[in-house]
């Protein structure tokens, strides 16, 4: 029980096939392909619970935010078909978490959406969220949706991965951990954010890191490195380090950048050597 699985996952819809155009489909294959391999590896762990570390939703000041919601919805718009994805919460590991947190002295808050009973509410769920499950779990697997907040210190984001499988150590369910992460963004001068040289150099690092099991020298990358870099993975992947440690088995699956941003998949198992 605790932590079976664990993944730095994308988050681009190009790599989704059925929001692509024809003429789209080629440019995130190799993504896309390691995705599939993702999610037989999600499979093959049988988790009764995901927690998915996201970028993209809820911004709360100074907290991290976790979803208490019954459910979570999410819509892919502006491609060649509307995808969409309704997941249940674990409600009962999500409450858990937020006890967790809130014990280790880190700022968090519970959100919810829409209707005031919480078990009715269904929260909508962003594209960091959505394309990660799509791939792993769908709508059978009940999900933990836990926002990182970037004005909170590095420490306390590995410290709240801690806590996070500690919680689902007590939980007495086999719980996934997926960090949601597009790394630079500033690969294309045509791209909405221009060019930004640290961002190949950024992208380059993590691979590197992750290849070599080495998550915890991402606490030796200095601040204005990561920002320059124009990254939206740097905040889940301290918390999946805080979750994992160094011992757990990396596989690296796949990386490119075939349009403004940098996408890589990586899964990662218990080692039993550290058993």
């Amino acid at each position: 029980m605790g932590l079976v699985f664990g993944a730095i996952a994308p988050h681009g819809s190009i790599a989704v096939a059925e929001w692509c155009t024809p003429e789209q489909r080629p440019l995130a294959q190799k993504t896309r392909t390691a995705f599939e391999e993702l999610g037989r590896r999600f499979d093959a762990a049988a988790p009764d619970a995901t927690v998915l570390l996201t970028p993209h939703h809820v911004h709360v000041e100074g907290n991290l935010a976790v979803v208490v919601s019954g459910a979570m919805h999410g819509v892919l718009e502006g491609g060649a078909s509307k995808v969409e994805l309704y997941a249940p919460v674990d409600r009962p590991l999500a409450r858990s978490i937020l006890g967790a947190l809130n014990e280790a002295r880190i700022p968090v808050v519970a959100v919810s959406y829409g209707a005031n009973d919480q078990v009715a509410a269904v929260t909508p769920m962003d594209w960091a969220t959505q394309i990660p499950i799509h791939f792993m779990g769908g709508e059978r697997v009940p999900i933990v949706m836990v926002a990182p907040a970037r004005d909170l210190s590095w420490e306390m984001h590995v410290a709240a991965g801690r806590a996070i499988a500690k919680t689902a150590e007590a939980s007495g369910k086999r719980v996934a951990l997926i960090a949601s992460c597009d790394h630079g963004h500033g690969h294309d001068a045509k791209g909405p954010y221009g060019f930004a040289p640290e961002s190949k150099i950024f992208d380059d690092r993590v691979v590197e890191l992750v290849k070599r099991n080495a998550l915890a020298e991402l606490m030796r990358f200095e601040p204005a490195f990561v920002a320059a870099a124009k990254a939206d993975s740097f905040w889940q992947m301290l918390m999946l380090h805080g979750a994992i440690g160094g011992a757990w088995k990396p596989e690296f699956l796949s990386y490119e950048a075939p349009t403004y941003f940098g996408m890589l998949c990586a899964a990662f198992t218990p080692n039993t050597d550290h058993a």
